[in-house]
């Protein structure tokens, strides 16, 4: 299976704001935008997703796999990352749209993201800004084993301290940054108009399954798959027995 995109666009000025994006043989089931994760850090790129993306472009849908500065690339951390995610989740689904034939343009859009990109996912979805293309609504969120808790995950020093990091510990307004990215500590997104999904394996070890837990009680609306015997890395191996799990959350009207 080639796992190369169809095409690649940009969707910014930053040197890295770029995105793959793969197109289905058919009519689009809607849009994907596929967040990688890597706890923030830049030796962690889109590409280990790109078997995912070419998957799930197989079984229909669109998807734009975009790159964005992380900790190590000028301008990423704080806020950078920050700002990229918040660009690409607002402009890539007018410009997939804008670059594919007719039959691949699509109204739903889902937003999925694996590890800290599950926490850029539900991050993405919070209160939104009102007018402009940020307050375009997505239809699913769906976060694949996401590191949904940032101060346990910080209290547990997760990937060398990856939180401490990314929101630089050590300058004044830590506490305030912490709590304004931490989906724990954000309201969930609106679930009249916006599904949210977890899934998330009982073997992780590198991000617990209690995150998710946690994050599920927190409203009824909340979807939640937790996963016996699945890992950190199944949940985006197209060949793993998760994959249709995640195809029904996509798939389902």
């Amino acid at each position: 299976m080639a796992i190369g995109p169809d095409l690649e666009i940009r969707y910014g000025m930053e040197v890295l704001h770029i995105a793959d994006v793969y197109l289905p043989p058919s009519p689009s089931l809607g849009l994907v935008i596929l967040l990688h994760g890597g706890f923030w850090r830049t030796k962690y790129d889109r590409t280990h997703l790109r078997p995912l993306a070419r998957a799930l472009a197989e079984n229909g849908f669109s998807v734009a796999l975009p790159e964005y500065r992380r900790i190590g690339d000028e301008g990423g951390g704080h806020p950078g990352t920050f700002d990229d995610i918040e660009l690409a989740v607002a402009v890539l689904p007018r410009l997939v749209n804008a670059l594919i034939p007719d039959v691949h343009r699509v109204a739903r859009v889902a937003v999925v993201g694996h590890s800290a990109g599950g926490q850029l996912a539900l991050w993405s979805q919070r209160a939104r800004r009102s007018g402009g293309e940020v307050s375009r609504v997505v239809d699913r969120v769906v976060s694949l084993a996401g590191v949904l808790d940032m101060a346990e995950a910080r209290r547990l020093h997760l990937s060398s301290d990856a939180v401490a990091e990314l929101l630089n510990e050590s300058a004044p307004g830590f506490c305030e940054r912490l709590a304004a990215a931490d989906p724990m500590r954000l309201a969930i997104p609106d679930h009249a108009t916006t599904r949210t999904v977890l899934l998330h394996g009982t073997k992780d070890t590198a991000v617990p399954v209690d995150f998710s837990r946690a994050y599920a009680v927190r409203d009824a609306s909340i979807e939640f798959h937790e996963l016996p015997q699945a890992g950190h890395y199944e949940l985006i191996d197209p060949q793993s027995d998760v994959f249709p799990v995640l195809l029904g959350v996509l798939q389902r009207s």
